[in-house]
């Protein structure tokens, strides 16, 4: 007999799948994307706290599942490693602009 957890989300999460209308099954967040011919493809999460991208040289990174959802529905031709590195530039670059805008108005 199989028994099967539930899988506890965070509310950061939870509020995700509201936000975006995603699907979920007991193990997975199910995004629904269109590719570049326009059919629709899904993509799998699995619903864990990190998702860990391996490297080919053998190293590794854990991202929130949060920042794996993101990714996925703002770049979802790519690779979620891909898509990831280009979502750490995007809130890096928002960053930056933050600290910039508040350090011209303290000088």
């Amino acid at each position: 007999m199989i028994e099967y957890h539930k899988i506890i989300l965070s509310e950061e999460i939870r509020e995700l799948i509201r936000r975006y209308s995603l699907d979920e099954d007991l193990e997975h967040i199910i995004i629904s994307v269109r590719d570049e011919n326009g059919r629709t493809k899904r993509v799998f999460l699995l619903k864990r706290d990190f998702i860990r991208i391996a490297n080919p040289d053998g190293s590794y990174a854990d991202y929130p599942l949060e920042e794996a959802i993101e990714a996925t529905l703002r770049f979802p031709s790519l690779l979620l490693s891909e898509a990831l590195r280009l979502l750490h530039e995007e809130l890096d670059a928002q960053i930056s602009k933050i600290f910039g805008e508040e350090k011209e108005v303290v000088d």
